[in-house]
């Protein structure tokens, strides 16, 4: 019913900026908070960022000052522009959206993208 499909992921060295971008599509009726989260290799997934459908943002310690979140409801599209990267920010970025969908207007529910890579690497 509804996709989120994520882009932007690359490999880009100490210091490099990369801006992520999250679509969804499908039966929208409303879409209220958007995230986006990182998983490192052999870690727990970790939530990034969120911003929500008045546009009031929330970051992790690890980022503040550095990436900030932001959307265009418009084009029901979260992005993420990530400054000053280190290498610790190598993860795959998912994003998530709490959507009601056309049919469920009511029953909002979470949706995942499937991941896109960063690396961060000299």
């Amino acid at each position: 019913q509804v996709q989120l499909v994520e882009s932007g992921g690359d490999s880009v060295q100490p210091g490099g900026s990369l801006r992520l971008s999250c679509a969804a599509s499908g039966s929208i009726f409303s879409i209220y908070n958007m995230d986006w989260y990182r998983q490192a290799p052999g870690k727990q997934r970790e939530l990034v960022a969120t911003i929500t459908s008045g546009g009031s943002t929330n970051y992790a310690d690890s980022v503040k000052g550095r990436f900030a979140i932001s959307r265009d409801n418009a084009k029901n599209t979260v992005y993420l522009q990530m400054n000053s990267l280190k290498p610790e920010d190598t993860a795959v970025y998912f994003c998530n959206a709490n959507v009601a969908t056309r049919a469920s207007r009511w029953s909002p529910r979470d949706y995942w993208g499937q991941g896109t890579q960063v690396t961060v690497s000299s």
